[in-house]
C-alpha cells in the first residue's frame, strides 16, 4: 500500500526505498537472541510495516540467529515487488549469544548463502558488511568487501553497503565497488558522524541511522525534545525521528520495535512537520 507520507530515496536504477524503514532486530528474545516472546505479534508487526507502505526492512541472519529472517519469510514471502530487504554479514553468534566478528571471505560467502536460504531469495537486494569495530575503528575493509563484490558479480547480491565504518573505510570500499548505503549510529544526541552524514548526501549514498532513538547504549532523553513534542502534540520519539529525516536528504531510518502500536507511531513521524523554531531548538542539543 502506497503511503504519501513516506518519502522515497532512489539509490540505483533498480533500488528505491522508503526513507522511513523498519529495523527487525527487536523481533527476537532478550539480547537479540532466541525466539520472540510473542510470535504472533512479531508476524503482525512485519505485515503491518508493509501495509503501512514501508518498502525497506533491515535484518540479518545473526539476529536470533536466523530467527528474524525466518519470521520475515513466514510473514511476507512471496515478497511484494517493491519491498527491499537489506541484510548484514560479518558477525556470527555463539551458543550463548555472544557476538563474534567473522570477516573471512569464505565465511562471508557462507553467510550470504544462509541469508538467501532463510529469507527464501535467489538474490539479496543489499548486503552491508558489518565491520569488526562497533564504532568503525580503522582496520582495512578491503579483503572482506572485495569478497562481497565478487558475490555481486556472480549475481547473488545486487548492491553493497557498509555498517559501523569510518569515512576512510568508505573511501577504501568505493575503490572496489559502488556503495549504496552506510549504516552507522546517529541520532539527536549522538552526532559524531556529522561529516559522514553530509558526505553521504553529497555522494548520493543512503545514510541509515541505527539506534535513531538512542538504543540501549545512549538513551535519548532531553527536556528540549519533551517541550517540542508537547507543543506539537506528538511523542518524543516522533520528534526525534522527524528531526533525523530533516537532517539530511539521504537519511533513512530503521527504528525497531516488536509492537504494532509503536510501529504505527514511528511511521506517523514521517508526516510530522517541524517548525523552523523547533528545528533550531533541536539542532542546539548537539552543539
Amino acid at each position: 500500500m502506497s503511503n504519501p507520507a513516506l518519502q522515497t530515496l532512489t539509490l540505483a536504477e533498480d533500488l528505491s526505498i522508503t526513507r522511513m524503514g523498519y529495523g527487525a532486530m527487536q523481533l527476537t528474545g532478550p539480547g537479540v537472541f532466541g525466539p520472540p516472546r510473542d510470535r504472533t505479534e512479531a508476524i503482525a508487526v512485519l505485515r503491518t510495516a508493509v501495509e503501512l507502505g514501508i518498502t525497506h526492512i533491515d535484518t540479518s541472519d545473526f539476529y536470533g540467529p536466523t530467527v528474524v529472517n525466518e519470521l520475515i519469510r513466514e510473514a511476507l514471502h512471496p515478497y511484494p515487488a517493491d519491498l527491499h530487504i537489506v541484510t548484514k554479514v560479518g558477525v556470527r553468534r555463539s551458543s550463548t549469544g555472544n557476538w563474534i566478528t567473522s570477516l573471512d571471505p569464505a565465511d562471508l560467502k557462507a553467510q550470504v548463502h544462509e541469508n538467501l536460504r532463510h529469507l527464501g531469495l535467489e538474490t539479496l537486494d543489499v548486503v552491508n558488511l558489518r565491520t569488526a569495530s562497533f564504532g568503525g575503528g580503522g582496520s582495512s575493509v578491503a579483503e572482506p568487501f572485495a569478497a562481497l563484490a565478487d558475490l555481486r558479480e556472480q549475481g547473488l547480491i545486487r548492491h553493497l553497503g557498509l555498517s559501523g565504518i569510518t569515512g576512510a573505510q568508505l573511501t577504501q570500499a568505493q575503490a572496489i565497488a559502488p556503495v549504496v548505503t552506510v549504516q552507522n549510529q546517529y541520532n539527536l544526541v549522538d552526532r559524531a558522524d556529522d561529516d559522514l552524514v553530509d558526505r553521504c548526501a553529497q555522494e548520493g549514498i543512503a545514510y541509515a541511522a541505527f539506534f535513531p532513538l538512542g538504543g540501549g547504549f545512549h538513551p535519548l532523553r532531553s527536556r528540549t525534545v519533551r517541550d517540542v513534542a508537547r507543543r506539537l502534540d506528538a511523542s518524543e520519539h516522533q520528534v526525534a525521528l522527524a528531526w533525523l529525516l530533516r537532517r539530511s536528504p539521504s537519511m533513512v531510518l530503521i527504528p525497531g520495535t516488536s509492537s504494532v502500536a509503536h510501529l504505527r507511531e514511528n511511521v506517523a513521524a514521517a508526516g510530522l512537520r517541524l517548525p523552523d523554531e523547533a528545528i533550531a531548538e533541536l539542532d542546539a542539543i548537539g552543539q
